[in-house]
């Protein structure tokens, strides 16, 4: 890891990716190899990101009142309490006054650079405004989307939109693969590949553990630490900070 932390945006064509339970994942897992990582809920209105980290209700300030002025980026952000290292910067319930401007998300995360060594920012599904102000400041972009054909279509409308970034820089994550249903499609993981057009950093399986550890606020490498999930999110947070691992081969 360079000296000075990278941002990276977390985004998705379409809902229902899994998008901010690899977010929370990813980022707990980051955490355990003793970095310091923020994870940003860019989803105005329909924030999740708490929940899935078990924070819920416990940050005050959000990311606007910090990008706007009104608080320090220190007295905005939450620690977990059982994953030290690991903070969230929450978004707003709802909108007070004007949007955020994509100059003043960018000065944000140039804060954030100076404090965190990783910076997840959980972009709300589609390409509008949160998408906007999660890649306009970031370093690079992962993009998640199912096997499904839909979520693959929109997947490669998404990177069309990320045309910016340079090589190396935009990664995919195929997310909840069920190896029978692979099969049962003829489709492969390579296929994945070829039709988005991404390298790929991470296949996260279907795995029961998740939902039941999304449902109790606890991430999976608290709750379920030798689940395939969470496996998945150990190697793909691995690949971020420049190690080489294997693909999780999933059962």
């Amino acid at each position: 890891m360079s000296q000075r932390g990278q941002c990276i945006a977390v985004v998705s064509g379409k809902g229902g990716t899994g998008k901010t339970s690899l977010t929370a994942g990813v980022g707990a897992a980051l955490s355990q190899q003793g970095l310091r990582v923020l994870c940003v809920d860019c989803d105005v209105g329909l924030r999740n990101l708490d929940l899935a980290l078990g924070l819920s209700d416990q940050a005050l300030m959000d990311f606007t009142d910090v990008a706007q002025g009104r608080c320090s980026l220190n007295a905005a952000v939450v620690e977990h309490p059982r994953l030290p290292g690991l903070f969230l910067l929450t978004a707003p319930v709802r909108l007070r006054g004007r949007q955020v401007t994509e100059e003043e998300m960018t000065a944000l995360l140039d804060r954030v650079r100076q404090d965190f060594d990783l910076c997840l920012l959980d972009a709300p599904a589609g390409l509008g405004y949160g998408f906007s102000l999660a890649v306009c400041g970031a370093d690079r972009v992962v993009v998640v989307t199912t096997s499904d054909a839909s979520s693959l279509r929109d997947a490669q409308h998404t990177v069309m939109e990320l045309r910016r970034f340079g090589a190396g820089r935009v990664h995919l994550v195929v997310n909840r693969v069920r190896r029978k249903l692979l099969r049962s499609m003829h489709a492969t993981i390579d296929d994945a590949m070829d039709k988005a057009g991404l390298p790929l950093i991470g296949v996260v399986p279907e795995d029961d553990a998740l939902p039941l550890s999304l449902n109790r606020g606890v991430p999976p490498a608290l709750s379920a630490p030798s689940s395939q999930a969470a496996a998945a999110y150990r190697n793909i947070a691995r690949r971020l900070t420049g190690e080489r691992v294997p693909l999780l081969r999933v059962k």
